[in-house]
């Protein structure tokens, strides 16, 4: 059979800094603030827009393990090549970028499962067969798509863009003017939170800001990328902060915090309704749909080129199962299968946590590397650096008490899951670590 192992760029144009940021934002804002508000809030209490700062901030520190490295050696590896520069290409740096791209994969099934929540939500349907069976259903849209090639997912995505983000800037302050600027949750002092809830919900928050780490992926394509990839990730989530937070304020002036948790899949949706009418709702549910279709089939795309590009640097295990064509081919495949089995099998809530657990883990592999090996080579502040490694440890040591508290089976899940990437990475590639080769993975 015949098997192309090139990534199949369509063209070699370079993307300048406006677009750069057009790109970042456009994956990361949407999706995840249809599908992680609800779950914040619940962990987080009444004072939930907070945790979306708490989480840029962690996430603003952690770019900068990513920016220095890109600013070194901009590259199309991403977080492969920064794994490999500072580990060498053992199973430490390939089982941790394989952590990264099942995170992914677990965020399409959580975009997946939001997208099947709030088309249900107007026939009043929260529950039962048609939830997987739609979440499946736009993944394999996303997948139709993808078979067409890198230049439609492009030009379908720029467009959804541009509908979810001004769609979304457009709720919050609609909402917000509509409902006044009086927080309603400020009156509910029922809730019984802690410092522990509100630092464990930091954890999801950051899950809507991890987004930035598609654009380390696409650095050797980039203009000017020694300036312009760190320039881009701020601007990106600098921007976020802003549409996150006047969504978080839009939804906390409608409901009080115990409908918010009520409607923790669907609070953006059951946030409209009060304030904007019935209009209002359909117009979110519209938005929501945009969002998280348009997320699926951006996080679909870059999975598989990421998948490929650990083929091809021989970081992971390859099988064809018969299939011919493409690397990147097989790799939507298996992209869309495991995604679709996690859709139909976890609800929103175990989604959300698995991807918290896989992303922080990988995280910190990521600034223990760059701080160990790597910050006299690109020049940078071990201090930053070790500060990112901490403050990914103190959220996932308080996420994953919340969790063993209230559902220690997803714990497990996770722990079992990640001690298998890393031992079965070990036996593919017999060595933890190895010599660096130096290559320019464009």
């Amino acid at each position: 059979m015949d098997h192309d192992h090139s990534m199949n760029s369509d063209s070699n144009e370079l993307i300048s800094l406006s677009r750069a940021v057009a790109m970042g934002t456009g994956v990361m804002i949407g999706a995840g603030i249809f599908a992680l508000t609800g779950q914040i809030a619940q962990l987080a209490g009444p004072i939930f827009p907070l945790a979306f700062i708490a989480g840029a901030t962690v996430t603003s520190f952690s770019a900068y393990s990513y920016i220095k490295m890109s600013n070194a050696w901009p590259s199309s590896g991403g977080i492969a090549m920064i794994l490999q520069k500072a580990y060498g290409p053992g199973a430490i740096a390939a089982a941790a970028a394989l952590l990264m791209a099942i995170s992914m994969v677990i965020a399409e099934s959580l975009v997946a499962r939001t997208f099947a929540t709030y088309v249900l939500r107007p026939f009043g349907i929260s529950d039962g067969p048609l939830m997987p069976i739609l979440a499946v259903g736009v993944i394999a849209f996303a997948f139709v798509v993808n078979k067409f090639g890198s230049r439609s997912v492009g030009i379908i995505s720029l467009v959804m863009a541009f509908l979810k983000i001004g769609g979304i800037a457009l709720f919050g302050i609609a909402a917000l003017w509509a409902g006044g600027i009086s927080f309603a949750v400020e009156a509910q002092a029922s809730f019984d939170g802690d410092a522990v809830g509100f630092v464990a919900s930091v954890a999801l928050a950051i899950l809507a800001f991890k987004g930035f780490t598609t654009i380390t992926n696409s650095g050797g394509v980039i203009e000017d990328p020694h300036r312009n990839v760190g320039r881009t990730i701020m601007i990106s989530i600098a921007i976020c902060v802003v549409v996150y937070l006047l969504v978080a304020f839009a939804v906390g002036s409608s409901l009080t915090i115990e409908e918010i948790i009520a409607a923790r899949d669907y609070s953006l949706a059951e946030a409209a309704a009060p304030v904007l009418g019935q209009a209002g709702f359909y117009f979110t549910v519209f938005l929501a749909a945009v969002a998280t279709a348009s997320g699926v089939l951006a996080s679909v795309f870059a999975v598989s080129r990421m998948l490929t590009m650990l083929t091809d640097m021989e970081m992971i295990p390859h099988r064809h199962f018969g299939m011919s064509g493409p690397i990147q081919g097989h790799m939507l495949v298996y992209t869309v299968v495991i995604a679709s089995v996690l859709a139909v099998f976890f609800d929103l809530s175990r989604i959300a946590s698995l991807g918290a657990f896989f992303y922080l883990v990988m995280d910190m592999i990521v600034h223990w590397g760059v701080w160990r090996f790597m910050r006299d080579r690109i020049d940078a502040k071990g201090l930053i650096i070790l500060t990112a490694l901490v403050l990914d440890a103190v959220v996932l040591a308080a996420f994953t008490t919340m969790k063993l508290r209230s559902d220690p089976v997803i714990v497990a899940i996770a722990v079992v899951s990640i001690v298998a990437v890393f031992l079965l990475q070990r036996i593919y590639l017999s060595r933890w670590t190895a010599p660096v080769r130096e290559e320019a993975h464009r």
